[in-house]
């Protein structure tokens, strides 16, 4: 058929592969899987190369796969070979943005816990950490790792045996069961793109391939503003470096912001500034922050 676009995976580059079958097998649930190396130092990222494989025993498999750019492997990777052990937090919508900006390539040691602005909750029978803001955690055993090969793009389903399950009362219907809507998880499609479960399509842009400075560098009346939520601070730390005072003021002159910076409380700058992150308008957004 004319219309039909064929491709065999063996004449055609790893990227390519790798993009159609990430937009055609969508959406995906996220791994946002924590663990820690030998030394007892924490790790966070996500992954969408996830789902359940049974209940008896209760089975979850994700894959770290290799870096098709480089053909590295991930720190999750070599902690989970480590420290046979993970937690696996499910991601709900309040959290996508810091779980976004998690996924940064930050080097071996760092705390993506700490970037990320993420609470670390102490598990009851794994050493890695909960994420304490997501609805639904589960403390895992690794059983096998079984890797699928040695080049970029190749996968390495880590398959684990979940030990414990802690489930916010939240997120619980009347029944005892979870309520699908206010668990409200999202899910990984091709490209920026996400779904919500129970809204529909959204775009998440992808953190920097140069490092962000993180939630934990935002200045401290930022990180505990009662306006901004946990998304906005993923947002807002997904940035290289901060804007320069010449910068902001020549944006407040622009748009004749004077007389409303000056009279400004705090918390009018973040309601203010709330509105342009609503908008993706990050850059926006740091020269209200930072006006005066």
């Amino acid at each position: 058929m004319e219309n039909i676009l064929s491709i065999d995976p063996k004449n055609e580059t790893v990227g390519t592969v790798h993009g159609h079958l990430l937009s055609a097998i969508s959406p995906r649930p996220i791994a946002f899987a924590s663990t820690v190396d030998a030394q007892g130092r924490p790790n966070l990222s996500p992954f969408s190369f996830f789902n359940v494989f049974g209940a008896n025993p209760p089975i979850v498999i994700f894959s770290p796969a290799r870096r098709v750019r480089g053909n590295t492997t991930k720190h999750t990777l070599e902690n989970a070979k480590e420290v046979d052990e993970v937690v696996i937090n499910i991601v709900n919508y309040n959290m996508v943005q810091q779980m976004s900006l998690s996924s940064t390539e930050y080097a071996e040691g760092v705390n993506e816990f700490e970037k990320a602005g993420l609470t670390m909750l102490k598990s009851d029978l794994v050493k890695p950490f909960r994420v304490a803001e997501s609805p639904v955690q589960l403390e895992c055993k690794v059983k096998q790792i079984v890797e699928t090969g040695t080049e970029g793009g190749a996968g390495n389903l880590i398959i684990c045996e979940v030990v414990k399950i802690h489930i916010n009362k939240n997120v619980l219907d009347k029944n005892g069961s979870i309520d699908q809507h206010k668990i409200d998880t999202v899910a990984r499609m091709g490209g920026n793109w996400y779904s919500r479960a129970n809204m529909g399509m959204f775009e998440v842009e992808k953190p920097l391939r140069t490092l962000g400075i993180g939630v934990d560098n935002l200045p401290q009346t930022i990180r505990e503003s009662k306006i901004l939520t946990g998304n906005d601070l993923g947002r807002l730390g997904n940035v290289e470096t901060l804007p320069t005072k010449e910068l902001i003021e020549d944006y407040i002159i622009k748009n004749s912001l004077g007389e409303f910076v000056k009279n400004a409380t705090v918390e009018d700058l973040h309601k203010q500034a709330k509105q342009h992150l609503e908008n993706n308008n990050t850059t926006y957004a740091w020269y209200i922050l930072l006006a005066k």
